[in-house]
């Protein structure tokens, strides 16, 4: 049972990948690896709120997954968002084999220090990423299915990418600050903590970023998922799901 409930997947995934645009999934890929660099580094800390680097560039993620979401269905977004995961896990692998290799070429301190990751923070960014992807998915897509009239209008798609991005945010930032900053980065970090109201205000401020990004870019979004469907982009995945549900 569980043997073929795995082959389906990877088959699948695989459908899914001959028929999902490159440059979004390009797109996709590339911002969470970021994400996982610019995590390192804190940008703001207060006594009530404090921000790390990941904030800058999570939002592409963000839409990259309304994009998939809406064309394809919230599984095909969840099957993109492991795979780029994966991809994320292989390149933290391929930086962390990069700065152990000694160099007599220079001082390589900084570059080893950067590229060389924390494995804490790759955890946390893991399973925030993860657990807010399937978040955003589902909840955009039955928020859009809930508009009965015209489940594809262009208020439709603007409500439920709203909505999702701001709560598949919030519980990135949140689950992600929480694991590292609470959990791990007081015992390795020398003592440096955030504390829980810093990491909730940090997943609310950033969630609100978030929503202000996805206001400016969900037109762009909406005119792609417009034109993938003009264009029949992806028939083979989506005659393929919707054969095996009837």
């Amino acid at each position: 049972m569980l043997k073929d409930r795995i082959k389906k997947e990877i088959n699948d995934t695989k459908i899914l990948l001959r028929c999902i645009p490159a440059t979004v999934v390009s797109l996709f890929v590339v911002s969470v690896i970021c994400m996982n660099l610019l995590a390192n580094k804190t940008l703001l800390q207060l006594d009530w709120i404090a921000l790390d680097g990941g904030i800058l560039i999570s939002w592409l993620s963000f839409m990259c997954m309304d994009i998939i979401t809406k064309h394809f269905g919230p599984k095909a977004s969840t099957r993109i968002s492991v795979l780029a995961a994966m991809i994320n896990l292989l390149t933290c692998l391929i930086f962390f084999a990069a700065s152990i290799i000694p160099s007599n070429a220079g001082d390589y301190t900084v570059f080893d220090e950067i590229f060389g990751g924390t494995w804490f923070i790759l955890l946390g960014s893991t399973v925030a990423f993860l657990s807010s992807a399937v978040i955003n998915n589902f909840l955009n897509w039955s928020i859009a299915k809930a508009f009965k009239n015209n489940p594809d209008g262009k208020t439709a798609y603007a409500i439920s990418t709203y909505i999702s991005t701001f709560a598949g945010q919030f519980f990135d930032n949140f689950i992600f600050s929480v694991i590292v900053f609470v959990g791990f980065a007081p015992v390795f970090w020398n003592g440096f903590y955030w504390t829980v109201l810093q990491c909730a205000m940090c997943a609310l401020t950033g969630a609100v970023a978030e929503l202000i990004m996805e206001i400016i870019f969900s037109p762009f979004g909406y005119r792609i998922t417009k034109r993938w469907k003009e264009n029949s982009v992806g028939k083979e995945y989506l005659d393929h799901i919707n054969k095996r549900e009837f």
